[in-house]
């Protein structure tokens, strides 16, 4: 059974902010199909690539605002995998550079259990052979 002693982390840059909860990461690789009169499917018209994400924390400490700041000032910050200790995750390495927050939902309380803030964004910097290992 692993030790899950990783996880990934927002950070501004060497400052860890907060552990993320969830993350779901969107990418977008738009290709149109190319024809001509000769023939079907000759070639492809690429799309600037995109990525987008939804990410999870608990709104507990300080956490939840510093992001909605973050967000508020336009501030770029990183996600990425942050090693307690162990060797337990599928990467060593794992970075999503100059992300930043589109969208901020604070939840309600409740009386079990913390409350969740949930932040949308886009990543800027993104698909570098070095930012994943």
């Amino acid at each position: 059974m692993s030790d899950w002693n990783t996880r990934l982390v927002v950070t501004v840059g060497t400052t860890v902010i907060t552990p993320i909860d969830s993350f779901t990461p969107q990418f977008a690789m738009q290709r149109t199909v190319i024809h001509s009169i000769e023939a079907d499917n000759v070639g492809v018209v690429s799309q600037p690539r995109t990525a987008t994400f939804q990410m999870s924390l608990k709104a507990i400490g300080p956490s939840a605002a510093t992001l909605t700041q973050l967000a508020l000032s336009r501030t770029k910050f990183n996600i990425q995998l942050g090693v307690q200790s162990g060797n337990d995750w599928s990467f060593k390495k794992l970075l999503f550079r100059d992300c930043l927050i589109t969208q901020a939902n604070p939840s309600n309380t409740t009386p079990d259990g913390a409350p969740v803030a949930s932040f949308n964004g886009v990543i800027l910097g993104f698909g570098e052979t070095s930012d994943v290992e």
